[in-house]
């Protein structure tokens, strides 16, 4: 057979689906209309399970974080505990640091001892910056040590534009953040702590019979959100960091330097309908096609996607995407299930969205000493 010749012609360019007869003609019935607007210093909006930025505004603008550092405080909790370095049920000794914090309090008392559990949930739930102070206390001896913990941790996540100074989110000379890197930190605390993640969408914490609210009141108009924290101070601003899950969709929205508590909700509630509205998420993971292959007993295999990916697209075209199979120069046996075999492309309006890789999907022994000559007679004869 012909395998040289054949191999030459499919190892530039093997196309796969092409969805659309004419891309042009098609794009202009789906338009997406331009990002949102709003008065707020920065914001970002990305699809969780993709990592798309979907619409912003200066995502890397250094801002005061005020309380949205309480997100990598309790971060850093939760990974202790899950190192086994603390626990939900450790007897914590309130400092007179810790009752003299300033600012939203969780309304514990100086010298008394309470549970790690009520502490966390006082400063996620409700924001208590003294609950904050006795838990960094607590884990690291001191509040400047804990924080030692926070910016390694915020480095390990690339909030390379991030340093924090305290635990609380007071107002600190060289304490500043981004709305990326606050979508980063949000997105990890999602992915790496579903236990404990649900507590940013509880509406309200009680501690020695004093209700407080949840500040984020998205929680309580969009019954998509379940997340995640708000923070203000006056050098600040109003921020919110916020989660929604719709139609199989998560979107993670920050907004930072807002005028106020209603600026940053119904600010929060434009960015994420938007988001919902005119994109989508698709999930790829089910590519798979027969390739011709040479120098082996079998005369082609089933390659396909060595990890599932997700996409992200303006709602409703990602039927004109474009997939295309790259395969590697000169592909021949032998091959084993998982070898590597080139990639995939997906193209939309003449980008390339992702490159992901495929692997063979069985064996293709190597061909016995006179096919590989036979077929290298043919390849000079070039037939």
């Amino acid at each position: 057979m012909k395998y040289q010749l054949l191999m030459k012609k499919i190892s530039t360019l093997f196309i796969v689906a092409i969805s659309i007869a004419s891309l042009n003609l098609q794009a202009a019935i789906f338009i997406t209309p331009k990002k949102p607007s709003i008065s707020a210093a920065s914001y970002v909006v990305l699809d969780y399970n993709s990592g798309a930025v979907i619409a912003s505004n200066e995502p890397h603008e250094k801002r005061a974080p005020a309380s949205l550092t309480k997100l990598m405080t309790a971060y850093v909790v939760f990974q202790l505990i899950k190192d086994g370095r603390a626990s939900l049920d450790d007897d914590v000794k309130i400092s007179k640091k810790a009752w003299e914090t300033m600012g939203s309090k969780s309304f514990v008392e100086v010298g008394t001892t309470i549970k790690l559990e009520i502490l966390l949930k006082g400063m996620i739930i409700q924001s208590g910056n003294d609950a904050a102070v006795a838990l960094a206390e607590h884990i690291a001896g001191t509040e400047g040590t804990f924080t030692a913990y926070m910016n390694e941790y915020a480095l390990e996540l690339g909030m390379v534009n991030t340093r924090f100074e305290n635990a609380s989110g007071l107002d600190m000379n060289d304490q500043h953040t981004t709305a990326s890197d606050m979508a980063k930190l949000a997105a990890a605390t999602i992915r790496d702590f579903p236990e404990f993640y649900p507590w940013y969408s509880e509406k309200e914490f009680t501690h020695h019979d004093i209700k407080q609210p949840n500040r984020n009141k998205l929680l309580w108009s969009d019954n998509t959100v379940d997340g995640l924290k708000t923070g203000y101070t006056k050098k600040a601003g109003y921020n919110l960091v916020a989660s929604a899950n719709r139609m199989n969709m998560r979107l993670i929205s920050v907004v930072l330097g807002s005028s106020g508590t209603e600026a940053r909700t119904s600010q929060t509630q434009k960015i994420l309908d938007y988001g919902f509205r005119f994109f989508e998420t698709k999930v790829i993971d089910s590519i798979s096609k027969k390739i011709p292959i040479s120098g082996s007993t079998k005369d082609e295999i089933k390659v396909g996607l060595k990890n599932t990916k997700n996409v992200t697209l303006p709602r409703g075209q990602y039927k004109l995407s474009k997939q295309v199979i790259e395969l590697n120069a000169d592909l021949s046996g032998p091959l084993s299930k998982g070898d590597s075999v080139g990639h995939l492309v997906v193209k939309f309006e003449g980008k390339n969205l992702l490159k992901l890789p495929l692997v063979a999907l069985e064996d293709a022994p190597e061909s016995g000493f006179f096919s590989r000559i036979w077929s290298w007679l043919m390849s000079l004869l070039g037939l």
